[in-house]
């Protein structure tokens, strides 16, 4: 089998951009724009065998970024320059030593599946490949004013993944010159005399350089994708006890919850509604009530694993609800506390979380005091390739 390895470009500060935060960082429908890159080169190329990302050194925000990534990933600092940059990503790949690499972009987010592919078929026959695009408007020199018009016919855009044979493109970065700075991986090749293979580009995988193409990326995420939700219910019975837990926020009630776990009713109805919306069945096919490992587990535990299936699944968490149906406590006093915490769990802001409470007039078990219920509901974005 073909062993690939993908190269991530990451060490750059955005000057372009004019952001205090650089442009692989921003939020881009829930993931930083390096994390939606690196997850979408991970779907097109699922066998690559190491990711590696180049970045800039002191980077405070890519530990953040990569975190619960499911794949190899090498973390590198980068150089003064890209050819610096990726020769320091190449260098940790000499002992690996794969058949091919890829070269990335990574504020280049919507990396083509198809491309990638092209790529690689390329490289059957050529030392080095790169995907193109012709250019549709008109093309003139300039200098401050208007010049020369330029024959557009005979140019091509050139994106990036970039490949390489490995055999061949190492000793080309292993000779490099400190002061050398190519502007991109196939000038060198080009330089080096290789054979350059081209393929059909992507107008989706466009570079995001100023702050209106990250604008039109977030646009553009809203397609391909569909909204799913589901909902879900819970109920636990009273016990005697001093400690109740309810959406993650621990209450002094005088009285408790019976369950297999900690009993937080609310959480295990949000868990149940995510797992919903996934068409993933329900807490109970995940975390059996007759596992014992799971005796007294904290519910934190069941809804990040649920926020994880739908990370894994590459869905964004759009808004949840939980309404806890309760005579006491009284949740209004916890609420802000409630709302803090699912947010923490789920990695989302605390605007698209909403905890309420309701009685049932003293009616029912609920309102007898003899247990405490809650439904929920999620809504979620999910890929349509999904």
């Amino acid at each position: 089998m073909t062993v690939v390895a993908q190269i991530l470009v990451a060490a750059g500060k955005g000057a372009r951009f004019k952001g205090e935060t650089p442009k692989q960082y921003m939020d881009l429908g829930g993931k930083t724009v390096l994390r939606r890159s690196l997850d979408n080169l991970k779907a097109a190329w699922p066998t690559t065998r190491a990711f590696v990302i180049v970045h800039a050194q002191g980077d405070p925000l890519l530990a953040d970024a990569i975190e619960g990534f499911d794949g190899i990933i090498v973390p590198v600092t980068g150089g003064s320059t890209r050819c610096q940059s990726v020769r320091a990503g190449i260098a940790t790949l000499e002992d690996l030593a794969p058949d091919l690499i890829l070269i990335h972009d990574a504020a280049r987010p919507f990396v083509s599946k198809r491309v990638i592919e092209d790529v690689v078929d390329a490289l059957k026959t050529n030392e080095a490949a790169v995907p193109v695009l012709p250019i549709v408007d008109a093309v003139k020199a300039f200098d401050g004013q208007i010049g020369d018009d330029l024959a557009r016919g005979h140019m091509r855009r050139v994106q990036t993944p970039q490949g390489f044979r490995f055999q061949d493109v190492w000793p080309l970065y292993q000779t490099l010159s400190p002061d050398a700075d190519f502007a991109d991986d196939i000038a060198l090749a080009k330089n080096a005399g290789l054979s350059i293979g081209t393929v059909d580009g992507d107008e989706k995988t466009f570079k995001i350089t100023f702050p209106e193409d990250l604008e039109k990326a977030r646009q553009m995420l809203g397609n391909g994708t569909y909204i799913a939700t589901g909902t879900g219910f819970d109920v636990h019975r009273t016990e005697p006890g001093d400690l109740l837990w309810l959406c993650g926020v621990a209450i002094e009630a005088g009285f408790a919850l019976k369950g297999h776990s900690d009993a937080d009713v609310g959480l295990h109805a949000l868990t149940d509604a995510l797992y919903g919306a996934l068409a993933e069945g329900d807490i109970g096919d995940h975390f059996p009530p007759t596992d014992p490992q799971w005796k007294g587990a904290e519910s934190h535990v069941f809804l990040t694993h649920a926020k994880d299936r739908v990370q894994a699944r590459g869905g964004t968490i759009q808004h949840v609800d939980v309404t806890l149906i309760c005579e006491k406590p009284k949740v209004k006093p916890h609420r802000a506390a409630m709302r803090a915490r699912v947010a923490e769990l789920l990695e989302i802001a605390e605007t698209r979380v909403s905890i309420k409470a309701t009685t049932t007039e003293q009616l029912g078990f609920t309102g007898r005091g003899e247990g405490i219920a809650a439904q929920a509901s999620a809504t979620l974005s999910l890929p349509d390739h999904d």
